[in-house]
């Protein structure tokens, strides 16, 4: 079975860049690397100068998922909570489509990410009149952490893939 992400690929932690707090003045720091064929997230956030999160986004490529039913990821956590964002065409720059997932700690879980579950966000606030979310469009895809605690964090990360329309969505939280 091919997985749309996969770090089975030794390439694939090259992929991806970090996009921290430090942009608009926080101290937050947050990268991906890998680790025996498992993505690992990891940092440290800060609410030092307004800051507080720290994400990394896989460079951009196309995914037509029009014809799933969401997003299936396996995670083991450590307890924060996480969101996983996706940027289309149809938000301006910046604004990106979530859905948060909270994977108890050093546990792997397997979260269903359902497409009703995101929502339209631009620097963590709604967007109450964002056009709705299309999956034919995903261009790119990031996980952040910004749950307002300081200290340290690690999410490992196995796969991301596709739920089939057939699929019941099993949520773990």
């Amino acid at each position: 079975m091919t997985r749309l992400i996969d770090f089975q690929h030794a390439d694939e932690a090259t992929r991806w860049r970090a996009i921290n707090d430090d942009v608009m003045g926080g101290v937050s720091r947050g990268h991906l690397h890998m680790e025996d064929g498992i993505g690992v997230f990891s940092g440290e956030t800060s609410l030092e100068n307004n800051g507080g999160f720290a994400s990394v986004r896989r460079e951009p490529e196309a995914f037509d998922l029009s014809k799933t039913a969401g997003l299936l990821l396996r995670v083991r956590g450590d307890g924060r909570r996480y969101q996983l964002r996706l940027r289309t065409d149809r938000l301006f720059d910046g604004g990106a489509y979530r859905a948060l997932f909270q994977p108890a700690a050093g546990e792997w879980q397997q979260f269903a990410l359902p497409w009703h579950e995101f929502e339209a966000v631009f620097r963590g606030r709604r967007l109450e009149d964002a056009p709705p979310f299309d999956p034919g469009a995903i261009q790119q895809v990031g996980l952040l952490i910004a749950d307002r605690t300081a200290g340290p964090f690690r999410l490992e990360v196995d796969w991301l893939d596709a739920m089939e329309r057939d699929e019941t969505p099993r949520r773990k939280a």
